[in-house]
């Protein structure tokens, strides 16, 4: 696995891919490829919200939980799907949420590319999977890495808009200086949750706080 990754987060990180656990990351990686799996996504989108959001451009962070682990899905961006795969129910969930809030058509795709380039950072805190089975690289060591990542966000800037959706989400929210930040809680958009992901209106309120600093909003129409 090679570490392609955006140059400003590179700097921000440079500790991390010298600690003891980012080498066993690599490893483990090669061992399911070793073993016949497929992991997901491809090498060269692992760190594609890194990639699409440079840290000096982040306004927004989404985090999702693991990447999607069926054919074709992963890209890289949390609840992101590529050009051409049917979008997963959670994200259908989301556009109808987004639909409600804010206006936008609910469009027949699932990348959410456009929102990354435009300052919201979507990483997975678990940047890699083995096809077919979920969380299958849970416990390789990514969660130290992407702890790390909230926590550099946290320390090194000021008035990013959170948005947590779901408990392991807002499990993240230790590594976020709430006095200088702002914390948008809400369920996760799963159908497992029924329907108390509805009605969060984070769209609007992470619009209203940019616009309130003189910011360009996010245009969430994709």
């Amino acid at each position: 696995m090679n570490v392609n990754i955006e140059s400003s987060w590179k700097e921000v990180l440079k500790e991390e891919f010298s600690k003891p656990y980012f080498p066993k990351i690599k490893e483990s990686i090669l061992k399911s490829k070793a073993k016949g799996k497929i992991v997901y996504p491809p090498e060269n989108q692992i760190f594609n919200a890194f990639s699409l959001t440079p840290f000096n451009k982040v306004k927004v962070v989404i985090l999702g939980q693991d990447p999607y682990h069926g054919a074709g899905q992963a890209m890289g961006l949390c609840f992101s799907v590529k050009p051409g795969i049917k979008p997963p129910r959670s994200l259908n969930r989301i556009y109808k949420e987004m639909h409600a809030d804010v206006g936008c058509i609910i469009p027949n795709h699932g990348d959410l590319s456009s929102w990354a380039r435009q300052g919201v950072f979507m990483p997975n805190a678990i940047l890699t999977v083995e096809a077919g089975n979920p969380a299958s690289h849970s416990k390789i060591g990514w969660h130290h890495f992407t702890d790390a990542v909230i926590q550099a966000i946290s320390d090194h800037k000021e008035g990013v808009c959170f948005m947590l959706w779901g408990g392991f989400a807002k499990g993240k929210k230790k590594f976020i200086d709430t006095t200088k930040h702002h914390i948008f809680e809400s369920a996760h958009p799963s159908p497992l949750a029924g329907n108390a992901f509805f009605g969060n209106h984070h769209f609007s309120g992470v619009n209203k706080v940019l616009e309130s600093r003189g910011e360009v909003p996010i245009d969430w129409q994709v």
